[in-house]
Order: C-alpha cells, then structure tokens, then sequence
C-alpha cells in the first residue's frame, strides 16, 4: 500500500471513530448549515419489547431471506458479478436488511449482507464507477472512465447502494468505505457533465436528492469542497422538488391530473423521496427559503392528499383525500426515510408527530403477519382487500393491486418495504451539538453512547409499550456521574405531559415541543415521561370524521374472512372480506363531545410474540353508531356517503342505536376509518 493511500485510511479511520461520539465535533465543525441533531451509530440502538418482535418476524420472513425466495435476487444476482437484477431491486432489499442485521446484532444475516457489500466495494473501477458489469464491460471488454461514461449504467441504482453502504459504515467503521465514496464522487463529478443524471431514464433525476445527500454526508466527514460542488450539480440535473414543494401550483396540479402529461412529478413514491429534497438543500445553502419550502408543501400535500392514517394518497399518483384512494407501501417507506432525515436537519417537531403517525398507523396494515406478503395499493375505508381495478390512477391489467401477496402489484414494495421499520428502529434516538441525546420517537429499546464533556458511556433503557400506554420510562446505568442534556418530544396531541425522575414529578410541559432535562445523571436514575391520551376526532376527506387516541388512529373493527388465491403471473395471494357489518355512521354527539360518548378499555396485554392484528389488539374504542342502509360495496369500494355543510349524512339511517369497537388502524386488514355522521 502506498504511503498517500495508507494516510488516506488512518484519516478515515480517525475521522470514523469521532462518529461514535454524539455531538462530536468533528459531524458539527463544518460549513455545511448547523444541525439540531445528528444520527447515533447505527450499532448503538437495540430493539426491544414489541418493536424487537416486530424485526425478528421481518428476520424469520423475507426481510432475512428475500434473496432465497424471490428469483430476481436469487438467481445469477448483478451486485455480486452475475447477469441477473443490476437494478434497484437489490439495493433496496439491502437498504432494509443491513439496519436489520446490526440491529438485532445477527452474524448470519450481517454475513448475507456483506458479501454484496463485499462485492461492491472490491469491484470498483479504476475510475471510481461501481454497481453491476454493464452491457459494454461484458461485450465489450471496455474500461468505464468519465470520458466514456456512456459505457456505464442508469446512476439511479447505485444511489440506493450507497444508502447501504452508509449505513454499513456507521455500523462498523470500515476504513474502506470513505476511499470508496470518495473515488465514487470524483467520478460522478466528472462524468455528469457528458451523462447527465437523466441520460438514462427519469427516475435518477426525480430521485437525485438522495445522491446529493449523500455526498454531503460524506463532506461531513472528509471536508472536501468538491463534494459541495457535486452535490449542487446533481440539484441542477434533478427536479426541482424543493421550489415546486414551495409553489403551490405544482400540488394544486398534481390533485388536478391523472394523465401521462409529467406524471413522475406527481408519483407518490417520487414524492416521498423528495420531501427532504428543502432540508438537503438547505443543509448546503443554508438559505432559508428552502425550510419554509418544505413546511408548504407538506401542508399543501396533507390538505389535499392527505389521509386519515397519516400517509398522502399515492395510487400510484397523487390522487386526492378521498378515504377510498390508495397510497403505495414504497410511499409509506420513502416518506418516513426522508422525515427522519428532515428531522436532524430541521429539528422541527410537526415532522417528528408526522413520522409518528404514519408508521404507527399506515405501515403495519400493509403487510402480512409474517411479513412475507404485502399489499401494493391499500386503502382507508377498505371493505375488502381483493382483485380489482377500483380508483386507482394505475389500475393494471391483472387488477392484483390491492390483494395481499408476495409478487403482487410492481415488485419494487417487495424489496423496499424492509427499510420502514428498520430505519425507525434506528432513528429511535439522535445525538445533540451539546453532548447529549434526544428520544425524539418513541419505542421500546436500549441506547448505548457516550456523553457529556468526558465521554462517558451510558446505557438507557427505554421501557415502555408506548403507543399502546402513555408512559415511557428511561433506567440509566453507567459507571460514574455524568452531566449531559436529555431531549424530549411533546407531542401536538398531548394537552399536558407530565415528567419526573426518580418517582417525583419534576415538571409539566404542553405539547407540541422539546424540553430538554440538563442534570447529572447517576447510575439507577429513572426519567418517566407520562403523555395521557384524550379521545378525539378529525375531519377528512369527503367531510368524514375519524376518531383518534394520542398517536393512534382507530379504525371499525370488521370480522375477516381470508381467501388464499393464485394468479398464474404473480403467484400466491391472498383475498380479505368482511364478516361483520360494516356500514355504520358515528353519532353526531361523538363530534361534538367524544370524551363523553366513547368508551376506552385495554385489550390483550402487549406480550412476546407481538403481531400487529385482530388478535393481538391492546386497547379499543367503543362507540355509539346507526347504520347507513343504502351504503353498499360499489365495484369493490365503499364509496363515501355526502354530507352537507354540517358535516351530516341526510340520507336514510336506521333508528336502532348500536354500539361498534374501534381498534388502532394498524391492526386492521378490512376496515371503516373515515366515518360519515349521523343524528
């Protein structure tokens, strides 16, 4: 090794270590803008409770085996030197499955993982370009370079790669991962003036963000001005998601049209990844024009697209806040990625509320218990999950959108769904300027840093079975006194958390902010957070109303009757139907009172073995209900009933008053959410 390129590796090395600090200097000391907070190392954080059984399920499913059971990964596989996918396919399944390995801290699974890591990094070019033997390479016998870039492939894959690879260097500070960035960057630097980041198809320019996030992660690390030049010149090659989120031309005509005309700037996916496209480039530009962007064009896109589980419809366009529109299971795993990034960025509470909702809500609803199938469109007032071309804006020939199975719908859900809750997992928590930490979501898990001026390893295990109860408590274990800051999420829908340590209330604070508990902390010290949850409801699409406790949303409880199917191109499936009635109205009294006219009770104990579904659900709702005689499943749908102005139904309604069960969204497979009200 030469002298040049063993410094090069000792400064990666050094450089690498100081990312196990949080707040270390060396992610703040930069020119990029000031962040509020900043990822913990991905090994740091261990599941626990609920959220553990949740990735063991994914681990014993095709989160841990995608690559044995799905041919297009299996076989000759691109990313480890074969023929076969050389496309996002891979990379996404990885994306997933690396967060998975290192947080379960499973060898099996990180060898799987590491031999394409393995494989990518050992195979780079001389020039620095990496991914799969192209078409020219094979044929050809060709030497890719900048100059002849055109014997390369589509940037877009390889954007999703490194992604993985990030997250494998913050698992594990491999020295080679920062050369390789590196040489990779250099490349792309002077190979997108001949191939432009479109040269190949769309999806590398709508997704460009995710590339320029990269290389300003990675000038957090080397300080490189080059890296600041490639990620500007990748924002000018891309779509310009961060002043068409700021101009509210763009949403209003993405709810408008349904036609070809520009549709990827309106494909849901597209958008979720772009969300962070304002923070991004804020971080870079540190101009301010980019955060308010953002904040209008999130809100732009939850009025008009927006959806009672916390998701914007995306079926597989923007289509409206009609409660029977689809969003698409790659929208809900985009988006969250993209608010968790937001989050460090902009440290703005009403994206960590939003991250809550949406994977507490729209994200375990759309898959199997098992993980092995998934739904491609789901819906929120779903009545039943079968064959059809229902109101989605791509409907498909074979009409296999909305049953649950492995293959249906594009495969693209299949590999990318791994990321949702993985990521989430390990963005649990995040490191602060000042040498502390910040439980910012909330879940069962165990955090292992180093803080305060001196340094000193903590361990804290958050206990708690937070959504399902109110109370999160915090048991601090270390081998001496330390003083550091301790940040915590109120969220908007808390009236009043109230916070003590060591059994003695220390303070009350309202929602909708982040209070910060600054004391030295001694081993044994117990922080509780207490969050009560009030019953309440919300308005929706088609002038519904849903009903809501603390971060859930709850959804009627249907009876299901499973149909297991096979179709001859997309294999296995499975249909859902109701078995219970369905087609009921709230009292109009539950909108105007719900604390006084709905009834909360616990269900079955949140336990090992935990599953989101019928069987398993903690806690529900009951409340006082008529039934809508004339609502009826129409082409599969159950299309909502109008109200007037009021918000009441004035068509026929039963006399009878029945009492229904609400249980949390998440739980559900066939459902009734957005309800229509009745007197």
């Amino acid at each position: 090794m030469s002298d040049q390129k063993f410094a090069l590796l000792t400064k990666a090395i050094i450089l690498s270590f100081a990312l196990v600090l949080p707040g270390s200097k060396i992610l703040h000391a930069q020119t990029l803008a000031a962040q509020p907070y900043s990822e913990v190392p991905l090994s740091a954080i261990k599941p626990e409770g609920w959220l553990k059984d949740q990735l063991v399920t994914m681990r014993k499913g095709t989160t841990g085996h995608l690559d044995e059971v799905y041919a297009k990964i299996k076989n000759d596989n691109g990313w480890l030197g074969g023929k076969g996918d050389g496309w996002e396919e891979t990379p996404y399944w990885l994306d997933g499955a690396v967060p998975l390995a290192y947080l379960l801290d499973d060898k099996e699974m990180k060898d799987k993982v590491l031999k394409y890591i393995n494989w990518t990094i050992d195979h780079q070019r001389p020039s620095g370009y990496f991914g799969p033997l192209t078409k020219d390479e094979r044929e050809k016998n060709i030497q890719i370079t900048p100059e002849n870039c055109a014997a390369g492939e589509d940037w877009w894959p390889k954007m999703v790669m490194l992604k993985v690879i990030k997250q494998y260097y913050q698992a594990t500070n491999d020295p080679r991962v920062v050369p390789f960035m590196s040489k990779y960057f250099q490349y792309q630097l002077a190979a997108l003036k001949t191939c432009p980041l479109g040269k190949w198809t769309e999806w590398a320019q709508s997704r460009g963000t995710d590339n320029a996030m990269m290389a300003q992660w990675l000038y957090g690390i080397t300080k490189e001005p080059a890296l600041l030049e490639l990620a500007s010149l990748i924002e000018q090659q891309s779509f310009q998601w961060s002043e068409w989120l700021g101009n509210r031309d763009w949403v209003i005509n993405a709810a408008a049209q349904q036609n070809k005309d520009k549709w990827m700037q309106r494909h849901a996916v597209n958008v979720g990844m772009a969300l962070k496209a304002p923070s991004v480039n804020y971080q870079r530009t540190k101009d301010e024009k980019h955060l308010k962007n953002l904040k209008t064009g999130f809100d732009d896109l939850m009025h008009l697209h927006g959806l009672p589980m916390g998701i914007f419809s995306g079926d597989e366009d923007l289509h409206g806040n009609a409660p029977t529109q689809g969003v698409e299971l790659c929208t809900i795993a985009e988006a969250m990625y993209s608010l968790e990034e937001i989050i460090a960025v902009t440290g703005d509470i009403r994206y960590m509320d939003a991250l809550e909702r949406m994977t507490f809500n729209a994200l375990p609803a759309q898959t199997t218990d098992d993980y092995n199938q998934k739904q491609y469109f789901q819906i929120a007032n779903q009545v039943q999950i079968s064959r059809g071309v229902f109101d989605f804006s791509l409907p498909f020939d074979r009409q296999m959108n909305n049953v649950l199975g492995m293959r249906s719908g594009y495969t693209c859900c299949l590999a990318n769904m791994h990321q949702s809750w993985t990521k989430f997992a390990s963005h649990l928590w995040y490191a602060t300027p000042d040498n502390g930490l910040a439980a910012l979501e909330y879940s069962p898990n165990k955090i292992n840093a180093k803080v305060g001026a001196s340094a000193t390893e903590v361990t804290i295990h958050e206990v708690t079975n937070y959504p399902f109860e109110d109370q999160i408590r915090f048991d601090f274990t270390m081998s001496k006194e330390v003083a550091f800051p301790m940040q915590l999420r109120i969220p908007n829908w808390c009236r009043e958390a109230v916070i003590s340590v060591n059994g003695k209330e220390l303070r009350r604070e309202k929602g909708a902010r982040i209070v910060t508990i600054d004391r030295t902390w001694k081993s044994g010290d117990q922080l509780t957070l207490q969050l009560p949850m009030e019953v309440t409801t919300s308005n929706w699409g088609k002038n519904s109303r849903a009903i809501e406790r603390g971060p859930l949303v709850y959804a009627l409880k249907i009876g299901e009757k499973w149909k297991k199917e096979n179709d001859k191109v997309e294999g296995d499936y499975y249909s859902v139907f109701p078995e219970t009635d369905w087609n009921y109205g709230l009292l109009q009294d539950i909108v105007n009172n719900p604390a006084a006219n709905l009834t909360v009770s616990n269900g079955k104990p949140v336990a090992g073995n935990f599953v989101w579904n019928l069987a398993h659900v903690p806690v529900e709702i009951t409340a006082s209900a008529k039934k809508i005689p004339n609502w009826k499943v129409v082409d599969g749908l159950a299309r909502q009933p109008v109200t007037d102005r009021e918000g009441i139904y004035k068509g026929d309604v039963n006399p009878e008053i029945e009492k229904i069960t609400l249980v949390p969204y998440g739980f559900t497979k066939v459902r009734i959410v957005a309800f229509p009200v009745v007197k």
